[in-house]
């Protein structure tokens, strides 16, 4: 191959034009021609010398992308195709039992009945209440007495220390 062909490559690669059998012929010349070449030639030799070094040695290397269709499918058990679905279910429930909790709280009929009299006969009524505050008068009493008993307690204290009132 003369050096004018070799010049015009070279620019053309340079200029990033060739093509892989442009690339391929520039790398053939420069292995064979490790000798004596012009001094405008022997810039690009230890590039094209390295090239084609490293492509003898480079292995060939298969690339497959997710739009290939796989041999092998991945195999998962039963249960982890189902658990998603189980998941789900379990939140509906979940939800739906809340919200029939709510409305049978919020019913408008109960607060209805929580206001509503007890008793039909208001003189039951008046002697079921004198029963609840004679109940709630004695609990008092009982305290009230306690209470007479501290009092003693505090004077005595008073007494010693010499606090006289």
């Amino acid at each position: 191959m003369e050096y004018s062909n070799i010049r015009a490559l070279l620019e053309k690669y340079w200029a990033c034009e060739t093509t892989e059998e442009d690339e391929a012929a520039l790398r053939i010349f420069y292995a064979t021609h490790e000798d004596a070449l012009p001094a405008d030639l022997q810039e690009a030799a230890p590039l094209f010398q390295y090239f084609h070094t490293s492509a003898a040695e480079l292995p060939e290397i298969e690339i497959s992308g997710p739009w290939e269709e796989r041999e092998a499918r991945i195999i998962r058990p039963f249960w982890q195709s189902w658990m998603k679905y189980a998941a789900i279910l379990l939140v509906a429930l979940g939800v739906g039992h809340s919200v029939y909790n709510f409305e049978q709280k919020n019913r408008p009929e109960e607060t209805e009945m929580v206001f509503r009299d007890t008793f039909d006969d208001p003189k039951v009524a008046y002697e079921e209440t004198q029963k609840a505050l004679a109940i709630i008068s004695k609990n008092l009493n009982k305290g009230k007495t306690q209470m007479e008993k501290l009092s003693y307690f505090n004077n005595a204290t008073d007494l010693i220390r010499g606090n006289n009132n």
